[in-house]
């Protein structure tokens, strides 16, 4: 006979008992199925750092060596019949968006710029007529110019302009200050030899997704067109992957979060319910289901479950935008003209670079900023031209 005192664990301990499914439920998914099936998503918290950063990092920069190379092939085979015009002066016929690839020459192997551009021109081909009017201008800030082989060839498909070779030479300064003056210094050329309604200022090793144009139209035409986000000071259009989860310092993702708690909570829980014949559905159910679903989220990685917002175009979000980081940015002329007008008034250094400049700005000016969710671009260069690291990893 049992002591009185443990009749009610053996009560709870009885399979019928529904906490005893959910502890089964939370062991199998947390101790067993997530870390087995998530233990190579680099961005989950199961990611096993030790077995997989390194040969995925090498595999990664093997991968975009071959891309590089594909890249380089993509412009030696283009035939064109139409050579760019020179910029010279003056102002050419209005577009609608202007792509401005900024690019310094580093690791020639990988031909950061030309995977861009490539993917870009490709993309505008494929686009057809809603894409006729935009334009990609290459903006060499390269201190040595013509050494720049990758921006050299592209000169033969489009507009390029070169810092150095058309500005006498500055005092030296910090890289991040150097950095930001290249920034000024394309988004000027970029007002001053075309008259759209958009710049795009990308970085060169900003690869733009499959979908990037498509998305993008929708966004200007739907989205962005309206009043709030028209002042924006500029809409981002990537963010690090590994700064999506929702324990980070960015509160307005916990709305979010909460909100898939509201909705797996009643789904699961009715299931739940049918399926062990319960009559009803109860609060303590309801509220396992929710932090169940609230944690799986987080822990398998808020990145990979963003990635389902690419059904469609309108499925993509519009966010405030946090600090970090500016491979691709989107200006209106309006706030082209503010972001220019402020950075003249800003000296970048170590631990302020051109990113948390933007940043601070919206705080000083009382401005606004957004990012659109998911990114619209992948970030491949694992060689910053900034932050020197001989042996790169993935994170």
């Amino acid at each position: 006979m049992f002591p009185q005192g443990l009749l009610p664990w053996g009560k709870f301990c009885r399979w019928s008992n529904p906490w005893m499914h959910f502890l089964a439920l939370t062991i199998a998914t947390f101790g067993v199925l997530a870390p087995l099936t998530c233990q190579q998503l680099l961005h989950s918290y199961f990611y096993v750092r030790r077995w997989y950063l390194n040969p995925m990092s090498q595999d990664f920069i093997q991968k975009n060596q071959e891309e590089g190379m594909k890249a380089l092939r993509y412009f030696q085979q283009l035939q064109i019949s139409n050579m760019p015009k020179t910029l010279v002066g003056g102002t050419l016929p209005p577009q609608v968006l202007l792509i401005t690839i900024i690019t310094v020459q580093r690791n020639l192997e990988f031909h950061y710029v030309l995977q861009v551009a490539s993917r870009f021109h490709r993309l505008l081909q494929e686009c057809g007529p809603p894409c006729q009017y935009h334009k990609i201008l290459i903006c060499n800030v390269d201190t040595d110019p013509d050494s720049h082989m990758d921006a050299n060839l592209l000169a033969r498909f489009f507009s390029v302009v070169k810092r150095y070779s058309e500005e006498p030479p500055e005092p030296p300064v910090n890289r991040f200050e150097k950095e930001k003056r290249d920034y000024i210094y394309c988004l000027v050329k970029s007002l001053d030899h075309y008259n759209p309604d958009h710049i795009l200022l990308v970085e060169d090793d900003a690869v733009p997704e499959e979908d990037f144009f498509p998305v993008l139209h929708h966004l200007l035409q739907t989205r962005l067109s309206k009043s709030h986000l028209q002042d924006a000071l500029y809409v981002k259009l990537y963010h690090p992957e590994r700064l999506q989860h929702y324990l980070n310092p960015e509160p307005m993702r916990i709305l979010e979060w909460l909100g898939i708690g509201m909705f797996c909570g009643p789904l699961l829980g009715f299931l739940y319910t049918r399926a062990s014949r319960r009559s009803s559905l109860s609060w303590p159910i309801l509220l396992f289901f929710a932090f169940y679903s609230m944690l799986l989220v987080e822990l398998v990685g808020r990145h990979y479950f963003l990635e389902l917002r690419r059904l469609a175009p309108s499925f993509y979000s519009i966010v405030p935008a946090t600090e970090c980081c500016t491979p691709a940015m989107l200006f209106s002329i309006p706030s082209a003209y503010r972001v220019l007008e402020y950075f003249h008034n800003l000296q970048c250094r170590q631990g302020f670079a051109k990113d948390t400049a933007l940043y601070s700005l919206l705080h000083q000016k009382g401005e606004q900023a957004f990012v659109v969710e998911p990114n619209l671009v992948r970030h491949v260069g694992m060689f910053s031209s900034v932050r020197f690291n001989d042996h790169p990893k993935l994170i």
